[in-house]
């Protein structure tokens, strides 16, 4: 190093990712007739840049490059998302890694946290949105995604990994509720 030239760190330094994703609700008939909610949660297929199979909710970039090896520029935030941006990508998201067509129902909010990969520090902002769900997808979910349930409210937030995500559960909870509450008003 010549003198003068300071050495690079990364200390303190992160990158922004942007994703989208859904808090997927399915009603099914009990065997009383009794219309129960269903919540869907997701398997993560382990790979070499994440070994350890997680239970989570479908979610990813907003868009990506290089067959979806690498975050796209609304991704990383060069390129300001629209709402309507946002809201497509989480319903492809959706359709992607849990195999279903879903319908936004209201917008849940956004977490964000950090997060280390391969030596980059990585501020993530995750938006999520109430979905019901439509229809089956004929191809199934995409090869990130080893398994998807349907479990009972209690169910899915006990298998969920992360803290996080019990919490945007609990939201999508709430919103679905309220609104049950105002029909019957």
């Amino acid at each position: 190093m010549g003198k003068g030239k300071k050495k690079k760190t990364t200390t303190g330094k992160f990158v922004k990712e942007f994703s989208a994703g859904g808090v997927v609700y399915r009603k099914r008939k009990t065997e009383n007739s009794k219309l129960k909610t269903l919540w869907l949660v997701t398997r993560s297929t382990p790979s070499k840049l994440y070994p350890k199979s997680i239970w989570r909710l479908p979610k990813g970039w907003l868009d990506d490059k290089d067959k979806g090896k690498k975050p796209g520029n609304l991704a990383l935030g060069k390129i300001k998302a629209t709402d309507e941006q946002i809201k497509t990508a989480a319903i492809r998201e959706v359709e992607e890694e849990a195999g279903v067509k879903a319908k936004i129902i209201e917008k849940i909010g956004s977490e964000r946290h950090f997060l280390t990969l391969n030596g980059k520090r990585i501020l993530k902002f995750v938006t999520f949105y109430l979905m019901e769900w439509l229809e089956d997808n004929k191809e199934g979910f995409s090869f990130e995604t080893c398994e998807v349930k349907w479990l009972s409210y209690e169910e899915a937030k006990k298998l969920l990994s992360y803290g996080s995500e019990k919490k945007i559960l609990d939201k999508g909870r709430e919103i679905l509720e309220s609104r049950i509450q105002e029909t019957l008003v």
